[in-house]
């Protein structure tokens, strides 16, 4: 597999914390890699310094084969555009004026490229409106289309639909679909909304106390995700001491629903319950979800 960007080690500490704690990850080229970690867990301490806006304490990483620090790392490191955090965007100029703007800091000779980046964020209708009368939908799209101008290869988002509204959402999505189908433009997003994340990745890296956890390609997950059943009953204290002599996994939801992890016997598991004195009401066969498969993970609380 052909990796654009990797990292070893990875090491940033503070005077009383430490972000990072030696993570490593790959990232292949053409896909849409998701960093999935809990607030805190260093994605954004790790995207801040791919971009070059903070320095590790230790380890390296490479981008298109040139390492941090090396000869053609600043040739490579511009084959790269980021949105990270908040856009930084002139309020009272046209989103037009900005990308103009974000031609001349990157030193392109003209402005040729811009119409078709106001097409491709569907901001071509905008005209003379100022950015200040965009809604946060706009401005994000308008965000990424100033990370595009320099025409990168890889692209870099951190938490592009934060705070959006439904509608926003959808159309940033698509968008950075299209800008991966169709361009073949590789890009590292980092999400809390893992709803969100799972409709878009095609590769994940799991983040948890500034290490890497796991890194798996989506489609691994959906061979590796575990089958759950959500199983209402009378008394779900009998189903727990059940379980527990079967020695299966579960989760206790409320007084009366369990997820049970795994693909038990129904039938048996109805006798035994009969036996016991509880009742099975409801059965429900559920695939893993991302988040389930993150809290799993990373030590999350398998019975309550």
């Amino acid at each position: 597999m052909d990796y654009i960007l990797q990292a070893n080690g990875l090491c940033k500490e503070y005077r009383h914390a430490k972000a990072l704690d030696g993570l490593s990850l790959r990232v292949p080229k053409g896909s849409i890699y998701g960093l999935v970690g809990k607030n805190g867990a260093g994605k954004t301490t790790l995207i801040r310094i791919l971009c070059g806006l903070q320095q590790p304490t230790a380890g390296s990483f490479s981008l298109y084969g040139a390492g941090w620090g090396e000869p053609g790392f600043a040739r490579a490191r511009r084959r790269m555009g980021a949105l990270v955090e908040t856009p930084a965007l002139y309020p009272g100029m046209t989103a037009r004026q900005n990308l103009a703007l974000q031609n001349r800091v990157l030193g392109l000779p003209d402005d040729e490229n811009i119409p078709a980046l106001l097409r491709l964020t569907g901001l071509e209708g905008t005209g003379r409106k100022k950015v200040r009368h965009f809604s946060l939908g706009m401005r994000q799209r308008l965000g990424i289309a100033l990370a595009l101008c320099g025409s990168p290869d890889l692209l870099v988002l951190d938490e592009p639909t934060n705070g959006l509204d439904p509608q926003g959402i959808i159309d940033v999505r698509e968008l950075i679909l299209k800008l991966n189908r169709e361009h073949q433009i590789t890009v590292l997003i980092s999400s809390h909304i893992l709803d969100e994340l799972a409709r878009l990745a095609t590769f994940y890296g799991f983040i948890d106390g500034g290490r890497m956890v796991r890194e798996i390609s989506a489609a691994a997950f959906e061979r590796a995700g575990r089958k759950r059943l959500r199983v209402t009953v009378s008394d779900v204290q009998a189903l727990a001491l059940l379980l527990e002599r079967e020695g299966m996994e579960y989760k206790i939801l409320s007084s009366t629903q369990a997820d049970v992890f795994g693909s038990p016997n129904i039938t048996r598991l109805a006798l035994a319950l009969h036996e016991a004195g509880c009742e099975l009401e409801k059965v429900q066969e559920q695939d893993e979800s991302l988040e389930s498969y993150f809290l799993n993970l990373v030590g999350g609380e398998r019975h309550e």
